[in-house]
């Protein structure tokens, strides 16, 4: 039977180890499931033959607890956690959240805001000269000067603030392992400057072969125009084959290098990676408080790629695990289907089969394996590119097989699919089959907006796209004899969003008949194009001016909006569309989206008495579209 890596000296001498290699340390509970990072991390670098133990989440007030394992013969490796810390901590409106998925029994405060830094100095303190590497998301989108929303302002290099050696950006397995055969053959960690995927400080760029010189930390703090001038250069070297080394000056405290991006893995690297002997559940010590929520969301769900060439503005992906798309074998993810049947508590659902974007199965194009990803264009986005292979055909059978296998009842998919991609595929087999088998009721997509001039700075594709596919998606569930709606999310105050397109949005869901029940407020996170927009007011690929909606008065009015019918929200939607000069949807008429209000508060009815009529389903809406 397996085990848990030590997390205790007391574990650590159970298997005769009297001293680690290397100390992860995390701002999430201990969790050895591929789903977590920290738990990849540690079982690649044990199948290289390093000792590794964890520390999850260290009381960063006590010195002591950064001590428990005594001290790393190479190095510790620090991590927030699967999530950036700060958003793990605070909602779009900064007010704190009360839960945290990732801690034991859902509870909050066991990590601290800022984890790596905090983390990082905690170490320093205690342990002057022993490496410190960062990794995950929080150091990956902080690794060069960026803006933070929490603070409102222009932040340094994690790198600097936390005391750390160096980074290890994106995905990490490969340079975590070349990180560590230099450190064990001897190397200085401020020799190790060599590695891609990779951040490390330097005082001077003499050694350094023809680097891109990024606009200094100074200009960036101080001029937003340099700020998305160097987003965007970065922006346009994420990528193994064509990105360049970047360097950041910091002035009197040199200079924070990036190398370039380390290459994608390859079907047999993603498989060893998820065929690692992981424990699959949380460590024993977090029963007698309920376990780790999060565990739940994925326990019975396959990660079968990673990567994504959507384009998405919003989203950070580019910049952590790039465009080209990665894929694991159908005979590594038919294993670990097999190990989820056995499970005890497993009811015959596998509740995903996906990544990033659920259908993506393969690179968006050939040219990508050999020359790299386009730097001045989309694989989707305004419209697909005619290098695109649209393919399905991977995927069905992918599923096919999957939904085929003893004690398996349906096979969902819940992480995603891209509509303008099914759209693109010219074959039908897909969407005819997610229709018959992957879907229960619902199928949630993403068009985010119905104005076009926003999903353009969204990176998203024209709305009459989505429409067509509601039309494709409704003519499958009619020969399929099926009553399946669609479910779109949308998104409000994102960059170039004003109280006019706001408006747009709201009369499109009056017509779809139903209110959202989630609203998603645009959340300026580390590293994407949509949080570069909002600081600077200016789209970063083209330099023009972009209109941003940043007072709390008007994002409360935009997500108002969204769920207009809401009594709530009454005061709102009136000023929201007093002020976009639609006071034509404040009345009694059909199209109306607020009725007018009689004295002492309360909405006028209509003329004549109360009208009943039946609720307007979503499928019913659009085929009368």
């Amino acid at each position: 039977m397996g085990k848990f890596l030590p997390t205790t000296k007391q574990e650590m001498e159970e298997r005769g180890i009297s001293q680690l290699d290397f100390v992860y340390v995390s701002g999430d509970a201990y969790v050895d499931h591929p789903s977590f990072g920290a738990a990849i991390i540690t079982r690649v670098l044990e199948s290289r033959g390093y000792r590794v133990g964890v520390i999850a989440q260290p009381d960063w007030r006590d010195e002591a607890s950064i001590q428990a394992l005594g001290r790393p013969r190479l190095a510790f490796l620090v991590s927030s956690g699967n999530m950036d810390s700060m958003v793990n901590h605070y909602t779009v409106s900064k007010k704190h959240r009360s839960t945290d998925a990732y801690s034991p029994g859902g509870r909050m405060g066991l990590r601290p805001d800022r984890a790596v830094i905090v983390y990082g100095n905690l170490i320093r303190r205690v342990y002057k000269d022993v490496p410190v590497i960062l990794g995950g998301i929080e150091a990956s989108l902080r690794r060069l000067g960026h803006y933070d929303y929490w603070d409102n302002k222009v932040r340094r290099s994690i790198l600097l603030d936390s005391g750390a050696d160096m980074i290890s950006y994106g995905m990490g397995e490969r340079s975590v392992v070349e990180i560590a055969d230099a450190l064990d053959s001897g190397l200085a960690v401020e020799d190790i400057t060599y590695i891609p995927g990779t951040v490390y400080r330097c005082r001077s760029l003499e050694r350094l072969y023809q680097p891109t010189l990024l606009p200094s930390f100074a200009e960036i703090q101080g001029d937003k125009r340099a700020y998305a001038k160097s987003f965007f250069i970065q922006y346009q070297n994420t990528d193994f084959l064509q990105g360049k080394m970047l360097a950041e000056d910091y002035g009197n405290q040199g200079y924070v290098v990036q190398n370039p991006p380390a290459a994608p893995l390859t079907t047999q690297e993603m498989d060893d990676v998820y065929d690692l002997p992981y424990m699959r559940t949380w460590h024993p010590s977090y029963d007698r408080e309920g376990g780790i929520p999060a565990l739940g969301e994925i326990k019975f769900s396959l990660t079968s790629n990673r990567g994504c060439f959507g384009g998405c503005s919003f989203c950070a992906l580019t910049f952590h695990q790039g465009r080209i798309v990665q894929v694991r074998s159908h005979e590594s993810l038919l294993r670990e289907a097999q190990l989820l049947t056995r499970e005890p508590d497993f009811k015959g659902y596998i509740h995903d089969v996906g990544g990033p974007t659920a259908d993506f199965r393969q690179p968006a194009c050939q040219k990508q394996l050999e020359k790299g990803v386009c730097t001045h264009r989309q694989c989707l986005f305004p419209k697909p590119c005619p290098n695109l292979r649209a393919d399905h055909r991977d995927y069905v059978e992918l599923l096919r097989k999957l939904r085929s296998l003893p004690r398996v009842k349906k096979v969902f998919i819940r992480s995603g699919i891209r509509f303008d991609y099914v759209l693109a595929d010219k074959s039908p087999v897909f969407l005819r089959e997610l229709v018959e088998h992957h879907i229960s009721g619902q199928l949630r997509v993403a068009p985010e907006h119905v104005s076009d001039k926003v999903l353009g700075y969204m990176g998203k594709p024209a709305h009459r796209v989505y429409v067509d596919f509601l039309k494709t998606y409704d003519r499958c569930n009619r020969a399929a004899g099926r009553e399946q709606y669609a479910v779109p999310y949308f998104m409000s105050s994102h960059p170039g969003c004003g109280l006019k397109e706001a408006v747009e949005l709201a009369e499109y869901i009056r017509d779809m008949g139903f209110m959202p029940e989630q609203v998603q407020d645009f959340y300026p996170t580390p590293s994407t194009l949509s949080t570069c927009m909002y600081y600077t007011g200016l789209d970063p690929r083209t330099m023009e001016p972009v209109y941003v909606p940043r007072s709390p008065r008007e994002k409360a009015m935009q997500r108002a909006l969204m769920q207009y019918k809401n009594p709530a929200n009454r005061e709102l939607v009136r000023e929201a569309l007093e002020k976009a000069g639609r006071r034509d949807l404040i009345g009694f008429g059909p199209k109306c989206l607020l009725r007018p209000q009689k004295e002492g508060g309360k909405s006028a009815g209509r003329p004549g008495g109360k009208v009943q009529g039946k609720k307007k389903t979503i499928r019913n809406i659009h085929r009368k579209k």
